[in-house]
């Protein structure tokens, strides 16, 4: 006979010959309990390492074996690059096997943050980031806000700002120019004159030009100009 009890099981057994005599004898199947295997999760940034650790067993064997230092033990380093579940096999003293599961969560932060661009001197423009939970923007300075993933900028110099995105405790960090364009005008000469007279007036520094009073001038735009106040 085929014997598979759930808990441990005294059977009887009693023979009879062909004379009619019995007798009989006892055979006990010992049921041993499955372990019961636990296994620690983590959760780590990408490319950062953690220990898991499985107990309830004598001996263990890890799959996959994808970014693990070892495959048996009670203890391995895990280093995936993405989200992974690892499933231990447990044997105990008795040969007995169970399984238990650890899951390692791989946060990945890709930050980015637009637009590379150019401003006139004291025009303000709106930088954006993405990719992460919270932003930190540095230098400040020059910003309407030091958090944030909207944040207005407005240098009065070109300049390199740096974000710096976190999400669950990882973090990434990416950079944006914002390129400021300045003119700097010079306008010559201050000068007197007598009245009835006219002197030029030569300007450099733009690529237009708009003059203003313009009643004693012969023109309001360009370079240069005559003027007759």
């Amino acid at each position: 006979v085929t014997a598979n009890p759930t808990s441990t099981t005294t059977y009887t057994i009693t023979g009879t010959d062909v004379n009619g005599c019995t007798s009989s004898t006892q055979v006990t199947v010992t049921v041993n309990p499955l372990p019961v295997v636990t296994v620690s999760s983590a959760t780590i940034c990408s490319g950062q390492s953690t220990t898991l650790t499985a107990n309830g067993a004598n001996t263990y064997s890890w799959s996959p074996a994808t970014a693990l230092s070892a495959t048996t033990g009670s203890s391995v380093t895990a280093n995936p690059t993405s989200t992974i579940t690892y499933t231990v096999t447990g044997t105990d003293n008795n040969g007995c096997t169970s399984t238990g599961q650890g899951t390692v969560t791989v946060t990945t932060v890709v930050m980015t943050v637009s637009p590379n661009t150019a401003i006139c001197n004291g025009l303000p423009t709106t930088l954006t980031a993405s990719g992460a939970t919270t932003y930190l923007w540095s230098p400040s300075a020059s910003l309407s806000s030091s958090t944030g993933s909207s944040v207005s900028a407005n240098p009065t110099s070109t300049t390199t700002y740096t974000v710096i995105g976190t999400t669950n405790g990882c973090t990434a960090s990416a950079q944006v120019t914002v390129t400021v364009n300045g003119i700097v005008l010079a306008v010559s000469p201050n000068t007197a004159i007598c009245n009835g007279q006219s002197t030029v007036l030569t300007v450099s520094g733009a690529t237009t030009y708009s003059w203003s009073p313009s009643s004693s001038l012969s023109s309001s735009t360009g370079s240069t100009i005559t003027a007759n106040p």
